[in-house]
């Protein structure tokens, strides 16, 4: 007789409660749908200490009385580094870039989605944080087409003063002619 013959068949361990967890009685419907034991402990819920952890990231914004706009400028830089070194493998700059400019605009245009939904909807803090993305997002489509920060602010100072109808109406009939509509306000 060889030996695996003579081994003895395994018992099914038994569940042991472990602490922070307890037994909870689930309805006869859910038990019936469900193949796991009835005597199956549960877990009561989440640790203290991921509660805690969750509540420092997920605590609502302090923002500063006063917020910078150089920020934007060091974003640009941040992000153009990023570009230049070409690490995917650490920098989702990098890592967005590197998939081309359709998947970096594609981003850009999720992130004004999400921005207008939280919006029209009213919350606030969301829409803080989506706009957060939005311009992010902006800054990367910027380095990947080669724009610097420098030549949108002139283009926002030369309209500076115009009003947004005659402004519209001085742009060339080719944006109306490469977007096939004469629709746009």
């Amino acid at each position: 007789m060889g030996k695996d013959a003579k081994k003895k068949p395994l018992k099914a361990k038994q569940p042991v409660a472990k602490k922070g967890v307890k037994k909870v009685a689930k309805p006869k419907a859910l038990r019936a749908a469900l193949p796991a034991p009835p005597d199956l402990p549960v877990a009561a819920g989440p640790r203290k200490r991921v509660l805690r952890a969750e509540a420092r990231h997920l605590a609502p914004l302090e923002v500063p009385a006063a917020g910078d706009i150089a920020v934007l400028r060091r974003l640009w830089e941040t992000v153009e580094a990023r570009r230049l070194a070409g690490d995917a493998t650490h920098s989702h700059s990098a890592r967005l870039m590197a998939r081309g400019t359709a998947k970096v605009a594609q981003k850009l245009g999720e992130e004004a989605v999400e921005c207008v939904i939280e919006a029209t909807l009213g919350n606030r803090q969301p829409t803080i944080l989506e706009s957060a993305d939005l311009l992010y997002h902006l800054i990367v489509l910027w380095v990947d087409a080669g724009i610097r920060p420098e030549e949108v602010w002139a283009e926002l100072v030369r309209r500076e003063g115009i009003s947004g109808i005659a402004e519209k109406a001085s742009r060339p009939k080719a944006i109306l002619r490469a977007a096939e509509t004469t629709k746009l306000p």
